[in-house]
């Protein structure tokens, strides 16, 4: 779509590829003209990380359509992302731009017809989401949906499914936006609470400072050298885990989910002094570990678990996304539409590349020592500031060539959920399982904690 100004008002017209496909669109009125995309959300574009957030919430009772859709006016359609077109200015350079418009809710609300006595609810769950996975949203409405399954399966009367375009804001801003339409379930008038919000308190004295400058500059730089060489020649090691090609981003997925108490975690965290990323990079490390020799003994003829069937130096870094807000954690959404917020709403992430050390160890804490050294190594980096400037840059001389994510075997993210049981709409959730699918690499793992 092109924007153009006509007796002082923005209309579209034409047609525009943003990495989807080509669509024709009439002329029409417009709206009113928001903010640019910002660099991460172009980057979210492209064709070959084309990416959709897509989350499960499963629920105590059936889901009534007419109910949710009356809710989603006063929710979902209030924010601005919610209801705006992406379209490209052409008299500014191409410049894509938010453009809001109006809403018709039947293109968003899609209620698929379920045989309720099916021997498998699960398993239909679970293909009906992989197969979601190899669709797209039309360019041509606000890129969102919401997915409504009234199946009874194992943990849930009904499914809802909602499938947002990552470009519409990261795992901060829409995990925020979400438990903001919640209220809590013992008291269905208050909202949830959230995670304080905590700030790391700097080192004191003149030396610590000096020495701080000088570790943060010397990791940068060390990391900069690695990010242009594992974009160019520092290849991971090829294990059934890792994609052999880009081309894995234009295939479906598979989403799995597992549920583990968090009080286990923080009773490790609290027992080693550590941080519960550090925790659950540890569970991860040890996890792809064992799968991995579990895969390279059954090549070997060897299925032995005990046994190490590792190759040597295997290499498997992840990208690991971080939260650049001035205070990381999650908000009121009152607080993140707000315009000059320090929690302002958006793709405001970065990322670093982690070297995963795959390796059997005798005592498992020592996966913990590995994870806890490497992360407190990244904190002491701008790596993940470095990358989304590189990302500024491409957009503002680079305009038709954007940074790209590297191939790495795969992604990694966590992000703070709710603190007590919730209810959406009047409906208890039982569960919420966020995904990704159209991202170059194989696998992603996400923790909601």
């Amino acid at each position: 779509m092109e924007l153009e100004r006509k007796n002082g008002e923005w209309i579209k017209s034409g047609s525009c590829d943003l990495g989807l496909r080509r669509i024709k669109v009439r002329k029409e009125s417009v709206y009113e003209e928001e903010e640019p995309l910002s660099p991460m959300a172009r980057m979210f574009q492209q064709p070959e990380s084309n990416v959709y957030v897509i989350a499960m919430l499963g629920f105590k009772n059936p889901i009534d359509p007419h109910f949710l859709k009356a809710n989603l006016v006063h929710t979902f359609l209030k924010q601005p992302r919610f209801s705006s077109v992406q379209v490209a200015d052409e008299k500014n350079g191409g410049e894509v731009k938010w453009v809001k418009t109006k809403v018709d809710l039947d293109n968003h609300v899609k209620i698929p017809m379920v045989d309720q006595h099916m021997a498998s609810p699960d398993q239909f769950v679970e293909d009906y989401i992989a197969n979601l996975t190899n669709t797209q949203i039309s360019t041509s409405i606000p890129m969102w949906d919401v997915h409504i399954l009234n199946l009874k399966t194992c943990d849930a009367e009904s499914t809802l499914v909602i499938r947002v375009h990552h470009s519409l804001g990261d795992g901060t801003s829409l995990m925020s936006f979400l438990i903001s339409c919640c209220r809590k379930t013992s008291e269905p008038d208050a909202l949830p609470s959230f995670p304080a919000a905590k700030k790391s308190r700097p080192h004191t004295g003149w030396f610590w400072k000096f020495w701080s400058v000088l570790l943060l500059a010397w990791n940068t730089l060390v990391d900069i050298w690695m990010c242009v060489a594992t974009t160019y020649f520092l290849k991971d090691t090829q294990t059934p885990l890792k994609a052999p090609s880009r081309a894995v981003a234009f295939t479906s997925r598979r989403i799995v989910r597992r549920t583990f108490c968090v009080d286990d975690v923080i009773l490790v965290k609290n027992a080693t002094n550590t941080k519960v990323n550090d925790v659950v990079l540890a569970i991860t490390q040890a996890g792809l570990s064992r799968y991995l020799n579990r895969k390279y003994g059954k090549c070997m003829g060897d299925g032995e678990s005990w046994e190490n069937n590792l190759p040597n130096s295997v290499r498997l870094t992840a990208t690991l996304f971080i939260n650049l807000r001035s205070y990381p954690g999650i908000y009121a959404i009152a607080e993140m539409v707000k315009k000059h917020s320090q929690t302002d709403w958006g793709n405001k992430i970065g990322y670093v590349l982690y070297p995963l050390k795959i390796a059997l160890k005798d005592n498992p804490l020592d996966y913990i020592r590995d994870a806890k050294a490497t992360m407190d190594r990244k904190k002491a980096t701008l790596e993940a500031q470095f990358r989304l400037f590189m990302a500024k840059v491409f957009v503002r001389f680079y305009p038709t060539k954007l940074a790209t994510f590297p191939l790495t075997t795969m992604w990694f993210s966590n992000v703070a959920g709710p603190q007590e049981e919730i209810s959406l709409f009047g409906n208890q959730v039982t569960f919420i399982a966020p995904s990704l699918y159209g991202q170059p690499v194989a696998l992603t793992i996400h923790i909601i904690r």
